[in-house]
């Protein structure tokens, strides 16, 4: 496998799971950035994500390590590690070894999924991962949708970038989804690490439409490199998630989410309803699997060669995007943030 261009261990919010796959007591193995993790919950209900091999002599917690109340213990020996890290046990001794420390990840659930901070620097969370729901301040919630739908696809050649340049590319819709729709962009704004892009949907051959005369759109937010959500309005009601994580230096998990929208009025047969929402939500997922298709053969084009049309909103995509890379191409989103909170330019 070749190494992608672009590093693949940039700072921010990635899945690592779905939240039903790590149940109260569950121990669930994973491997991403090119390191073996376990997730874990505690009896309260708190998903714990650390490196998994045990500080003491290297067992992996994820082959028959056990949740114990708050806490994990070792297969091996019995040691016992809390949330944070930190031995609180030793079953044959009168006392913890407090020099050493299990590395631990920021954790946060939202949207039926699990997601780590990650940052090769260890720095600590500047943003928040975006919700697909409350993200958009319109009121919703998962009990206006019918049930989540998904796609995982493991182990691609495709680095998360690229998912995100599509939220700019409209030409691609009539090439590669045989769709003859015309996005019209109407927000593009990269100031800070959460970055939004709206389009409203025309057609081809509506060149006297104007933009008041469009009734559908796209809302996207891009919470860093591992997380875009979106909101579509003035069509079928559906809202997504798409979440690409690094497993080593050349490959990423692909995890796509949908929600389709309940009717706003009681119907007559609710059976029908779910049926056809569900096969909505099936070609949503089947569009999005034509896009993967491509970015697991896709090479990083560096400069691209790009048409007029396109260069505005791939320039700012790219250049918005540096900033996640903690190896030097472009500086380091938290010193973006940092200069930002003190009404510091540059």
């Amino acid at each position: 496998m070749a190494k992608p261009p672009l590093s693949m261990k940039p700072t921010g919010w990635f899945q690592v799971a779905w939240s039903d796959e790590v149940g109260v007591g569950d121990v669930h193995t994973m491997r991403y950035f090119g390191e073996d993790m376990v997730a874990w919950r505690s009896e309260t209900g708190r998903v714990v994500v650390m490196n998994a091999y045990c500080e003491h002599l290297g067992a992996h917690l994820g082959f028959g390590g056990h949740v114990v109340g708050e806490v994990i213990q070792c297969p091996f020996h019995g040691w016992q590690w809390n949330a944070d890290g930190r031995n609180v046990c030793i079953p044959y001794q009168d006392r913890p070894n407090r020099g050493r420390r299990m590395r631990t990840y920021p954790v946060t659930e939202r949207n039926e999924a699990v997601y780590i901070w990650h940052d090769a620097e260890g720095r600590e969370p500047f943003f928040e991962a975006p919700d697909v729901f409350a993200s958009f301040a319109d009121g919703s919630s998962a009990a206006d949708y019918f049930p989540q739908q998904r796609l995982f696809r493991q182990g691609l050649e495709m680095h998360p970038q690229y998912v995100l340049e599509n939220g700019v590319d409209f030409a691609h819709f009539k090439y590669v989804h045989e769709t003859p729709i015309v996005p019209v962009f109407t927000r593009h704004d990269f100031a800070e690490p959460v970055s939004y892009v709206d389009f409203t949907i025309t057609f081809e051959g509506d060149d006297q439409q104007s933009i008041d005369d469009v009734r559908s759109g796209v809302e996207a937010i891009n919470g860093g490199l591992g997380i875009a959500v979106t909101k579509s309005w003035g069509m079928v009601d559906n809202r997504t998630i798409s979440a690409v994580t690094p497993v080593d230096d050349s490959t990423s998990d692909v995890r796509f989410m949908v929600y389709i929208g309940r009717p706003a009025k009681p119907v007559r047969d609710p059976e029908r309803a779910r049926v056809k929402a569900e096969a909505f939500g099936d070609e949503v997922i089947r569009q999005f699997a034509q896009d993967i298709h491509i970015w697991s053969h896709q090479r990083y084009s560096d400069p691209p060669a790009l048409a007029t049309a396109e260069y505005e909103g791939f320039t700012a995509i790219r250049k918005w995007a540096m900033q996640f890379y903690p190896d030097g191409r472009g500086g380091s989103a938290a010193d973006l943030a940092s200069m930002t909170e003190k009404g510091c330019t540059t």
